[in-house]
């Protein structure tokens, strides 16, 4: 596997790891609990959905799967922002988590585009050559 598959991999698993350590200091009252359980599924599921993406079998799943990362990615900033706003945690306990749920979103994204455009590219000359084939062909 790719080596920047690799650190992104470890990344992704250590702001999961970081989210559920920031959860066990939220108080202890239903509305915080409720936010954490989500914040929870979010983070792991960027993880996970993530590492389904290095395994994508097709550049077309790669593209779902790396999707489905940063929508994950951008719930869990919701929900940290959500916990913020509700005085259930500060901005500077939650900022760092905030920035990390940032800048994988705009990995993520980043990488969709990236996959998007070589994928086009991919079919447009795919297509060129079968033009070209089937006029071959035609003389």
């Amino acid at each position: 596997m790719n080596p920047k598959a690799v650190d992104l991999q470890a990344r992704t698993q250590r702001f999961a790891t970081a989210v559920i350590k920031f959860c066990e200091a939220l108080p202890k009252n239903p509305a915080a609990q409720q936010i954490a359980e989500q914040l929870v599924d979010s983070a792991g599921s960027t993880d996970s959905n993530y590492r389904a993406t290095c395994r994508a079998r097709s550049p077309d799943e790669f593209i779902a799967k790396i999707g489905v990362a940063a929508e994950e990615a951008d719930e869990s900033k919701g929900w940290l922002q959500l916990l913020v706003a509700s005085n259930f945690a500060t901005i500077e306990e939650a900022q760092a988590l905030i920035q990390e749920s940032n800048e994988l979103t705009a990995i993520f994204v980043a990488s969709r585009k990236t996959a998007q455009r070589r994928k086009a590219e991919r079919d447009r000359l795919q297509k060129q050559l079968k033009d070209a084939a089937r006029r071959r062909r035609a003389r």
